[in-house]
């Protein structure tokens, strides 16, 4: 999972993003709201902000952030106890708000919980499970490891079950903000699907594709 942290505190960056890696997250990391800005749609599974940066701060990119994604995860952490900044915080879409000084277990709880890994298997169907550590499917006992990308649809399919997800979505999360070709992600869903067995994925046409799951 790809993260970006604005943090303009040098030390409390640095260890943000060691604490962040040692859980197997991928970070990059800023000081500057202004470099942050044209960032945005790069591919981030999480976004880690602090209101009071340089150049650009973190409630306006929090704005610019929900006008590309409505759902992806953004945490704001902040040393202001003002009620009308933690207001417009939660006005603008953020979807938790961490008050400094605070422990870094308590950044990853919310990171783990907010972006649904709270452990290693997300099942999808009976005696049907991936395995996000190993990057391996389970089918029926039977295990298929997946390559990096096939991992990373895997995981954004199982977060987003049953809705719809675009090509640029894909493009987005997969590639980690790198273009991709239509026949690329063509490409990757067919031998997703020879791994999976079932129609689980099904075409939206023009549109992209949707993860179908029956619900408990």
């Amino acid at each position: 999972m790809k993260i970006l942290l604005l943090e303009d505190n040098k030390k409390l960056n640095e260890t943000i993003k060691k604490r962040l890696k040692l859980k197997g997250y991928t970070v990059e990391a800023y000081m500057d709201g202004a470099e942050v800005y044209e960032k945005i749609t790069d591919g981030y599974s999480c976004f880690i902000l602090d209101i009071n940066v340089p150049n650009i701060d973190g409630i306006k990119i929090l704005k610019r952030i929900r006008e590309f994604y409505e759902t992806i995860p953004v945490i704001i952490i902040s040393a202001s106890v003002e009620l009308d900044v933690i207001k417009e915080s939660y006005d603008f879409g953020c979807n938790d708000y961490l008050k400094k000084p605070f422990f870094i277990d308590e950044l990853e709880i919310k990171i783990e919980k907010l972006c649904n890994i709270q452990d290693d298997y997300l099942h999808f169907d009976k005696d049907c499970y991936f395995d996000y550590k190993s990057s391996t499917v389970v089918i029926d006992k039977q295990e298929h490891r997946l390559t990096k990308k096939e991992r990373l649809l895997m995981n954004l399919f199982l977060t987003k079950k049953n809705q719809v997800l675009s090509y640029e979505s894909i493009e987005n999360y997969v590639w980690e903000g790198s273009f991709a070709s239509l026949e690329s992600i063509r490409s990757l869903i067919r031998r997703l699907r020879k791994v999976l067995q079932r129609d689980y994925i099904q075409t939206v046409v023009d549109t992209g594709y949707i993860f179908k799951v029956e619900t408990s």
